[in-house]
């Protein structure tokens, strides 16, 4: 197998086609309702419209919710209220149905897909379809060794790719992204201060269940010892994400970049996926006109990597919980921007002045012929 090049995706990520969202800006002024009444949605649905590359863009009509699952080394210092290796139970929920984001997701009708990068539990524990790209049993501690070694980083953005491909020949049309993961919010806030140049306790936050204070100066002071790791390597992006990452955010990465490649476009959930994006941006600048920011999770990781991405939240409601929930929330703007501009009216023509003018004199001529008609 040929190495993995990451520099290809500069040359492999074009951006949304700019010539049809002048094409869906256009339309969008001959629409009935006036230009403006809806507010952001225009905007919306006129980048969805480049993404697809099409005008008048096609309903959303097969989204999916794809969730990356591993547990965290760093978890074993008390940076979340959850316990080391955990993340398994987690999982569990979603599979049956008991989590926020599996009962948002069935209401939505949106089929969820649970993908086991490095979850602390028997390789069988899950069913094959969750389990088949596992790379290892929980990630390194991050603030004394690598989360993983630079084969398993491979293996683990690769798997992300592969997903993504999976998805996109599936004919999903649109993914909701997020985690299930504990501790993965330290390894996100670590990656989101080595890139911006920022300290820790800039950056960490309180956790999907929010940790008391001395919780919280534990895990500020794990980014500091792991931020100390992160900065020799920050000019691969690869050994960053072996460094501090995961494996589970190493392929949250691959399948953004790799989604990016496949024009597929991706609602980003949480500080996770946003730490993620963060690290694709590095990768492709393009690659971040194909995501969305679902929501504003509170998180101030998340607030600090979207910003130097450019990317504003859809929806404010300070959801924290993760596993794709608040991007789920996003989905149906979403899906609103996708169904007004594809199925809205354009106004009926204007009568041109010289139609006018050929009609009457066509009426003249008649009233004529018919006077003549009766003498």
């Amino acid at each position: 197998m040929d190495r993995l090049r990451l520099d290809d995706f500069t040359d492999l990520i074009e951006r949304p086609d700019g010539g049809v969202r002048r094409d869906a800006e256009a339309r969008r002024e001959r629409l009935a309702v006036p230009p403006g009444a809806l507010g952001k949605l225009d905007e919306l649905g006129e980048w969805l419209a480049a993404a697809q590359g099409t005008v008048p863009l096609r309903p959303v009509e097969r989204p999916k919710a794809v969730l990356f699952a591993g547990d965290h080394g760093i978890a074993a210092l008390g940076v979340s209220r959850r316990p080391e290796g955990s993340a398994a139970d987690l999982v569990r929920a979603v599979l049956e149905g008991a989590s926020p984001a599996a009962v948002l997701a069935r209401r939505l009708d949106v089929p969820v897909r649970v993908v086991d990068l490095a979850l602390d539990c028997a390789p069988d524990a899950f069913p094959a379809e969750v389990s088949r790209h596992r790379v290892r049993r929980g990630s390194g501690r991050i603030d004394i060794e690598d989360a993983l070694t630079a084969e398993e980083a491979e293996t683990a953005f690769r798997a992300g790719m592969a997903v993504a491909d999976e998805e996109a020949d599936s004919g999903t049309d649109l993914v909701v992204l997020g985690d299930v993961s504990v501790g993965g919010t330290t390894a996100a806030a670590v990656l989101v201060a080595a890139l911006c140049g920022t300290d820790a306790s800039v950056v960490t936050g309180r956790g999907g269940e929010p940790i008391d204070d001395l919780a919280w100066m534990r895990k500020c002071a794990a980014v500091r010892d792991a931020l100390r790791r992160a900065r020799p390597v920050l000019g691969d992006q690869l050994e960053l994400l072996a460094a501090v990452g995961g494996a589970d955010l190493t392929a949250m990465t691959g399948f953004l970049l790799q989604c990016a490649v496949r024009k597929l476009p991706v609602i980003l959930d949480g500080v996770v996926a946003a730490a993620c994006a963060l690290v694709g941006q590095r990768v492709a600048f393009r690659a971040p006109d194909w995501w969305l920011a679902g929501h504003d999770s509170g998180e101030p990781g998340q607030a600090k990597a979207l910003d130097r991405m450019a990317l504003e939240p859809l929806l404010t409601q300070g959801v924290r919980v993760g596993e794709g929930t608040g991007a789920l929330l996003a989905l149906p703007l979403v899906r609103a921007a996708a169904a007004l501009a594809a199925e809205l009216p354009e106004r009926p023509e204007p009568e041109k002045p010289e139609d006018t003018e050929g009609a009457k004199e066509a009426k003249e001529a008649d009233e004529a012929e018919g006077t003549e008609g009766v003498g």
